[in-house]
């Protein structure tokens, strides 16, 4: 899923998140002039965030000269690694999703960069544990500078009709459930909806991985079930709008909130700006919003959630792999942060400066619990890192809209997962 954030952010991150060694600027290796940094990217022309981080790191880095290298955004990954299979010249590298970057790895294309974090003092907690997540056999081969992640949107008109507090910041799915029934209102055209998920497998099969107990790779989906039937059971009782009339319809998640129909959706950050937007233009009708952190699963924190990462890394072969090493370090961290919220981009570093930053938006909820819902405890990849993954993801895919619209069983579902993604891993 290609998600795109348009807010207008401004502000600055005075704080360093890694050692400079008091060091201002990478230098040239023989010390007779600048270094070139060849960066490999998509879409330089439609992407708002490229000039701005090369304008300010070559101001702070004189004597480095980044040149954008653009492969395009179609195939972007496969282009990338066939471009380092044949020696193509490229020292920084855009990672945009999992599985290219799987292949990068295997390929042994990028640098690893374990020590380079230890040396330079990198803070991979800041990140929200998704360094982890991308590790091999240990090792760390790229760094979040790009994420996005889950929460609840909610209407407060709706909650305030019904005469029901407004979700609180440490919902658990038992209480999100019964929040969603009691916010529930009338019947026919005029009808409200307690919650809603959208036709995304991610909207429903994700909750079961935030207990860190399971994933969606290991080929077997038993933990799965306690979330379709809950689903499901809201979907019979008229709570959610129904799976099948969503996909006959093709009626878009941002439609139904818009439309004054959701009391709360399970959403990205990814749509806060197009719902800001909206309402400024008047096209969203629930113009009384706010926002909560997802909900999660009794026994797990609170601010735990699901999101993606867009990575950079270094090309193994690079000839001036200090230089982008040092460029990759600057995109990736809090000097890079402020550059892409100013662009309006959320970075992947999810510090209290970015949050204040975000909550001063115009147009954002103004109540404290809206600003709290973006601070993240931790958050678990929509699609973790495995050589088989696209393939998986197709299967979960299909059987998934088998279970919604009632074509198949949960049981049944979930048995032919096992067994198709069994045949795939190779069990």
């Amino acid at each position: 899923m290609k998600r795109l954030c348009v807010l207008a952010l401004f502000f600055g991150i005075a704080a360093s998140l890694f050692a400079t060694g008091g060091k201002e600027a990478v230098e040239s290796g023989d010390g007779s002039g600048p270094i070139t940094i060849k960066w490999a990217i998509w879409d330089y022309d439609l992407t708002v965030y490229y000039k701005p981080l090369i304008d300010a790191y070559q101001a702070k880095n004189p004597q480095v000269k980044i040149e954008p290298v653009d492969l395009g955004s179609a195939d972007y990954m496969t282009v990338l690694g066939t471009q380092l299979s044949g020696g193509a010249d490229l020292d920084v590298l855009c990672i945009k999703d999992i599985p290219g970057y799987a292949n990068l790895v295997r390929q042994n294309r990028l640098e690893p960069l374990n020590g380079y974090i230890r040396a330079a003092g990198v803070n991979t907690s800041l990140y929200g544990g998704t360094t982890e997540q991308i590790a091999v056999n240990g090792e760390v081969y790229a760094l979040p500078f790009r994420s996005d992640f889950w929460l609840i949107f909610y209407n407060k008109d709706l909650f305030d009709a019904a005469g029901v507090l407004y979700p609180s910041n440490d919902l658990t799915l038992d209480e999100y459930d019964v929040l969603a029934r009691r916010v529930t209102q009338g019947s026919g055209a005029s009808k409200t909806y307690g919650a809603h998920y959208h036709t995304w497998r991610s909207a429903v099969q994700l909750f079961g991985i935030l207990d860190g107990k399971n994933t969606i790779v290991d080929g077997t989906y038993g933990f799965l079930a306690p979330y379709y039937e809950r689903v499901l059971r809201e979907q019979n009782d008229g709570i959610v709008q129904s799976y099948a009339a969503l996909k006959t319809s093709g009626t878009h998640y941002s439609g139904a909130f818009f439309n004054n129909q959701i009391a709360m959706m399970n959403m990205g950050t990814w749509f806060i700006a197009t719902q800001i937007e909206k309402v400024r233009t008047g096209e969203s009708l629930s113009k009384n919003w706010g926002l909560a952190k997802y909900p999660h699963p009794s026994g797990v924190q609170a601010g735990t959630t699901l999101g993606t990462i867009t990575s950079i890394a270094v090309n193994r072969n690079s000839k001036n792999k200090e230089a982008a090493l040092d460029f990759m370090r600057f995109i990736s961290g809090p000097e890079g942060a402020a550059i892409l919220a100013k662009t309006g981009t959320i970075p992947a570093i999810m510090n209290q400066e970015v949050v204040n930053a975000i909550a001063a938006i115009p147009g954002f909820p103004s109540d404290s619990g809206s600003k709290g819902a973006l601070q993240v405890y931790k958050t678990y990849l929509e699609m973790p890192l495995h050589e088989k993954s696209a393939d998986i993801e197709i299967v979960l895919n299909e059987i998934h809209d088998d279970i919604m619209t009632g074509n198949t069983s949960v049981a049944q579902g979930i048995q032919e997962m096992n067994d198709r993604v069994g045949r795939i891993l190779g069990k």
